[in-house]
């Protein structure tokens, strides 16, 4: 029986690619206010009368391609980091998803029913990176659970990672075997937000994009800052494999709505590439730990597609951390 547990917490799943399932999923996730930021009633209208209805179908066909016997392959993997986590640690383990299955509520009933004398709860959210669409939100919705439930035991965060030293180890170590064969560029794509979520994240209100180099010019903004905090692990991780500036950038993925999102977008990267020359191309997604949609089919298999046919060569995405050792032992030691 522990008296301190550890709660992992990733961004969710729908629970089959079934388009009710799908549809449920898109409507949970999309009514998130730190999502789509919207007032109440036309975020209702817009999800419910538009995105669900029409988005619904054509993502149930890209969830097929990427199931698995064992499910979607964002919760068998995160399942397994339970596991992998918990011999790692001798601390009890658990998981949590931000939408779907299994929520807050059921995981804190299961903790406690298993561990009726623990005192604290490690939540460990699954992002790297700060954003009030990913690690916000799945950090706010479970302290909602913890709250109403007026549990005993104390619920302590960790922080965003996307500096220490630990995961950028990590980070690096699941390249390095790629960067051993001849490419000709690599590629960090990120989850994209849209620019008005890095402004209202900025607590100063007058750092963040308010010039060209603003995230690299020191603000108490960096904490909350999205865009600094992945141009920084990109840093970070170049200058430990000691890849020259010529041969990697950074582009945004997954853009939804018409709003200005950050720029360049993975998907105009990806077909101009081939146009100055790189045939060879290695791209990771280290906005994610655990493959799943964004990274399996949107980069893995449509990237591949748009790559090749603007006239690439060769085409490698690199999977996301998943179960590797030196990233359970960092989790490990983080928490």
């Amino acid at each position: 029986m522990s008296k301190k547990v550890i709660l992992l917490t990733n961004l969710g799943s729908p629970n089959s690619f079934q388009v009710r399932d799908v549809r449920k999923y898109l409507r949970e996730f999309l009514m998130d206010k730190r999502v789509i930021d919207l007032p109440f009633l036309s975020r209702w209208l817009l999800v419910n009368g538009i995105i669900a209805p029409f988005r619904a179908p054509r993502s149930a066909k890209k969830y097929k391609t990427i199931w698995t016997k064992e499910g979607s392959p964002l919760i068998v993997l995160t399942q397994k980091l339970v596991e992998k986590v918990a011999h790692a640690t001798g601390l009890s383990t658990y998981m949590c998803m931000r939408y779907g299955s299994p929520s807050p509520k059921v995981a804190f009933e299961k903790i406690v029913s298993e561990n009726p004398n623990v005192e604290e709860v490690v939540l460990f959210p699954l992002y790297p990176h700060y954003a009030m669409s990913s690690y916000e939100t799945a950090v706010e919705h479970v302290k909602q659970w913890w709250q109403r439930g007026n549990y005993n035991f104390k619920l302590t965060v960790v922080e965003p990672f996307y500096n220490h030293p630990l995961y950028i180890k990590a980070l690096a170590e699941t390249i390095k075997p790629f960067l051993e064969d001849e490419y000709d560029h690599l590629l960090f794509s990120y989850h994209g937000v849209p620019e008005r979520h890095i402004l209202k994240s900025d607590p100063t209100g007058q750092h963040c994009l308010k010039t060209e180099d603003c995230c690299r010019q020191p603000s108490g903004a960096h904490k909350y800052c999205y865009r600094h905090q992945v141009f920084e692990t990109t840093r970070l991780v170049v200058r430990q494999l000691q890849i020259p500036d010529n041969k990697y950038s950074v582009s945004f993925q997954s853009r939804l709505g018409n709003d200005k999102w950050l720029g360049p977008a993975t998907a105009d990267v990806l077909s101009q590439l081939p146009m100055r020359g790189v045939k060879n191309l290695l791209v990771v997604t280290p906005a994610f730990v655990s493959d799943c949609l964004e990274t399996l089919e949107e980069i893995r298999q449509e990237g591949r597609e748009t790559f090749l046919s603007a006239g690439g060569e060769k085409y490698q995405h690199i999977p996301c951390l998943n179960l590797d050792d030196t990233w359970v032992n960092t989790i490990a030691k983080l928490i």
